[in-house]
Order: C-alpha cells, then structure tokens, then sequence
C-alpha cells in the first residue's frame, strides 16, 4: 500500500512538472516574434503531451513499482511517445504548407501559377498525412509481441487474410496512388473548370481519395480520383483560362450578312466580358428553311464567355427585331389560282 502511494504521488509530481514546463515554455515563446508564436500555438497538443510523457517516463523509471506494471506503464507510454510523434508530424506538414501557400492567390484572375502550387501542395500534403498516420498506426501494434508475430506470419504465408485485406484495400491504394499521380503530372488543379460527367463546374477540393467539384448551380460533384485518372474529361483552365464561346443563331435566307457582321462586331466591342482576341461572324450551314450563323468571341474565363454569349444573344436579338425583322425565320407558302381549271 505504501508502495503504491510513493508510486502515485511520484506521477503526480512528474505530470505537474511536466504541465509547469509546458506553461513555462508557452510563457518563453510569448514575447519572441510572430512566427514561433504560431508554430507553438499550432502544436500545443503535441506539445503538452510530449513534455507530460516525459516527465512520466522519468518518474517510471525512479519510482517504485513491480515489474508486470512497471512493463505496462512503460508499454502504454511508449504507445503514447509514437502517437505524440504522429501528431507532431501531421501539424508540422501543415505548418509547413500555410507560409508556402500564402505566397499564391486564387481570388486574382490570371491564377494558373497559383492554382498549380496550391493543387500539388495539397494533394501531396493529404497523402502524407495519410502515410505518417499508417506508418504511425503500424509502429504502435508493432510493439505488441502477438500483433508483430501475427503480421510477420501473415506476409510470410501469404494466407487467406492477407489477399482479402489486400482487396478490401485495393480501392483506397488505388487512389492514393492516383493522387500522387495527379499532384506530380496536375491534370486538374484548384480552381479548374471542368466537365465530368456532362456536368460543369470549378474544382474545389482535392483530397488524397476523391475531387469536389463545385457544380454551376452550386451543387457538389464527387469523382474518385482514380476516375479522373482512367477517363477523359474537359478542363478548360488547362493552360490557359482564355475561352472561346460560341453564338448560333438560325435566320432567313434573306438575311444581310456585311451588315449583320459589322452589328455583331460593334456589340461584341462594346462589351466589357470580351477580351479583345478573337472576334468571327461565319455562315456555317445552310438548312431547309434557315441559315446557321456562327459568331465567335473569346473571354478572360469561362465565367466571363458563357455571360458574353448571353450579352451577344441578347442584344442581336434586339437588332434583328428593330433593323431586319424579315431576316428571322419566316415559312414560305406558294397557293395556286382557285380560278384556274384544274389540269386533267
């Protein structure tokens, strides 16, 4: 009984001492510059638990106790050091990837060199948050003699469980492999517009396993990332934001052509969506009853073409309506004179 309390009161000394080190050094950092004040505030956790673990150990050490639970103590802080690690690995990546991001921004509008750091950052800072936490995971059932034994038997045999964990986990391996894939050869990035699956829309996130997709109408498009791997897809940002948009409008044959050219070219330039590149007024078919006209004009993004083909549509509406009227679709009928005989 005596034993047990000497025990107990050296914990509880260790642990006070180790949570007064834990204040003293959150008093240090407090008047250094901002940057150590944010990295200790950031690992405050890991932190705290590090210097706890410590000053526990120590106390394991000097303190009187029989063996079995001396073994366990010892054991389960050990588990703990490997968790502490883990975590102070993860909130380091993520330390790391805050400055080197904040020297990119996506909210100006030519952001292709941004969009590509902050994809591959990303991407690449998930897949290692998810391998330090299996290498974690698997350091910690290592230091048990039966798990260790276990999975040395299992690799070893190659049995039965181990080919259905190894299907079980195919899918997960599959797009982590695919996400480290895209974050080195960046077919899409942050920010992209795309159309998957016959939807459009910009992408939004990118984990280690899927894309989120911020659909049009505000709606969320989730694709694995093995998907966009294996399958085309259209991204208009690629290379470039820069977007070429398409007007189509179906006429009368009677139709002026010059004059409904130099019209279209007069509004696409007073238009500020159009970013003075590419302006074209093209007959592209001719039908039954109608001519195809095709217009062409180009925009910063896509953003901006599918609005300046609006703008376009709308206003050659209003000037076919006030300039040519006969210029719209019309049907034509020819009717014979009722007064004449009818041809035997």
């Amino acid at each position: 009984m005596q034993t047990s309390l000497i025990f107990l009161t050296v914990l509880a000394a260790a642990w006070s001492a180790g949570y007064l080190l834990y204040r003293l050094t959150l008093r240090a950092v407090h008047n250094r510059d901002e940057f150590w004040r944010r990295m200790v505030g950031r690992a405050r956790g890991p932190l705290q638990l590090g210097l706890v673990i410590t000053a526990l150990s120590f106390a394991a050490n000097i303190a009187p106790l029989p063996a079995l639970q001396g073994q366990i103590l010892r054991h389960a802080l050990l588990i703990a050091f490997i968790a502490c690690v883990t975590w102070t690995l993860t909130i380091m990546l993520d330390i790391w990837m805050t400055p080197h991001l904040r020297r990119f921004r996506l909210d100006v509008e030519d952001n292709l060199l941004a969009r590509k750091h902050v994809t591959q950052t990303r991407i690449l800072q998930r897949v290692s948050v998810v391998l330090v936490i299996v290498i974690g995971i698997s350091a910690a059932l290592i230091t048990f003699d039966r798990v260790w034994q276990y999975g040395v038997s299992l690799l070893a045999s190659a049995g039965a469980a181990g080919i259905v964990l190894g299907l079980a986990l195919q899918p997960v391996l599959r797009n982590l492999l695919a996400g480290i894939q895209l974050a080195l050869t960046q077919p899409i990035r942050i920010d992209d517009a795309v159309i998957v699956k016959g939807e459009w829309g910009n992408v939004e996130e990118i984990t280690a396993t899927y894309v989120v997709i911020r659909v049009w109408d505000k709606r969320r498009l989730i694709v694995p990332l093995n998907y966009l791997m294996e399958q085309p897809f259209q991204n208009w940002t690629r290379k470039d934001a820069t977007l070429i948009g398409t007007v189509l409008i179906y006429l009368d044959y009677g139709v002026s052509i010059p004059e409904l050219r130099t019209e279209a070219e007069r509004i696409t330039r007073a238009l500020p969506l159009w970013n003075c590149d590419v302006f074209a007024l093209q007959v592209t078919d001719f039908r039954e009853r109608e001519v195809e006209i095709r217009i062409l004009a180009s925009a910063s993004h896509a953003g901006k073409a599918f609005d300046l083909r609006c703008e376009i549509r709308e206003k050659l509406l209003a000037y076919l309506q006030r300039e040519q009227p006969s210029a719209l679709p019309q049907i034509r009928a020819s009717f014979a004179d009722a007064t004449r005989p009818a041809l035997n």
